[in-house]
């Protein structure tokens, strides 16, 4: 997992690097795990704009990942690590031993022709999920599931972890990177060890067509525009605007947008309560 610049023969290239790949080790996807992915540039279902600066990006298909890992007791091999354009961490297909074949998030050092297995009373190795009561205090692990059955929820992107620190009745507390330490069942699965490509962090774009390929469009800064396009433009000279920021339509910007839910809140034992840091 390194990261490959590349020669700076046009302005877009200077400065730009991707991901040598080195771990990828098949190509084309399989085909039985594929589903077609239509583009909603930005729309909800009654074709409404609800997200701008959304549209274009290449064409590709989704990748059915099992999150739930509900296999219980049944190994399964490694057969390949691919490159996922939904994600920014790579998949692993695995074959179990009754012939199925299903896609995980690929964990960090774990090899093709690997075994892997999910369920309670699994071994504490890579890849394999297991509940958080059954894992050891200071294991790093990955694709948690914070409500049981409904499959992993957090760190599921390239080089994301959490670490187990404690249990206490059926609860058990994580740590995440960000510093936020919160209760989760402990019947609730995680895989063991850190998600794959860590190095995705340190890639530069390099040029503005790289974030168009992933159907991104440009934004444009209110203070730059005319009067009759933002409640912000005008004036004869560089402003700030004059006023607090707003959206197109006037609205503020920057309001605290997450929802008072108590039971979530509860279990937060250090980080971010309702919008707001806590210590």
């Amino acid at each position: 997992m390194g990261i490959r610049k590349f020669r700076p023969m046009t302005p877009g290239t200077r400065f730009r690097s991707v991901s040598d790949f080195e771990e990828i080790t098949r190509d084309t996807p399989e085909k039985s795990l594929l589903r077609p992915l239509s583009k909603k540039a930005g729309r909800n279902n009654k074709g409404h704009l609800t997200v701008r600066h959304r549209g274009g990006g290449h064409k590709r298909r989704y990748r059915l990942i099992d999150f739930k890992r509900s296999k219980h007791g049944i190994p399964g091999v490694v057969s390949a690590i691919e490159y996922d354009p939904n994600r920014s961490a790579r998949i692993a297909l695995i074959v179990y031993a009754d012939g199925e074949k299903r896609y995980m998030i690929h964990t960090r050092g774990l090899k093709v022709g690997a075994s892997v297995i999910s369920g309670p009373g699994s071994d504490v190795r890579l890849g394999n999920a297991l509940p958080l009561q059954e894992i050891p205090l200071g294991t790093v692990v990955h694709c948690i599931e914070l409500k049981l059955g409904r499959g992993a929820q957090v760190c599921r992107s390239a080089g994301t972890s959490a670490q187990v620190i404690a249990k206490e009745g059926k609860n058990v507390t994580i740590r995440f990177r960000n510093g936020e330490v919160r209760y989760i069942l402990g019947t609730c699965m995680a895989t063991v060890g850190e998600v794959g490509n860590s190095s995705h962090e340190l890639e530069q774009k390099g040029k503005a067509g790289v974030s168009r390929w992933k159907g991104r469009r440009p934004t444009v800064r209110g203070v730059v525009m005319n009067p009759v396009d933002h409640p912000l433009g005008g004036g004869e000279a560089k402003t700030s605007g004059g006023r607090p920021p707003v959206s197109p339509w006037g609205k503020a910007e920057g309001k605290k947008t997450r929802k008072k839910h108590k039971s979530s809140n509860r279990m937060i034992v250090r980080g971010r309560k309702r919008g707001k840091a806590t210590k």
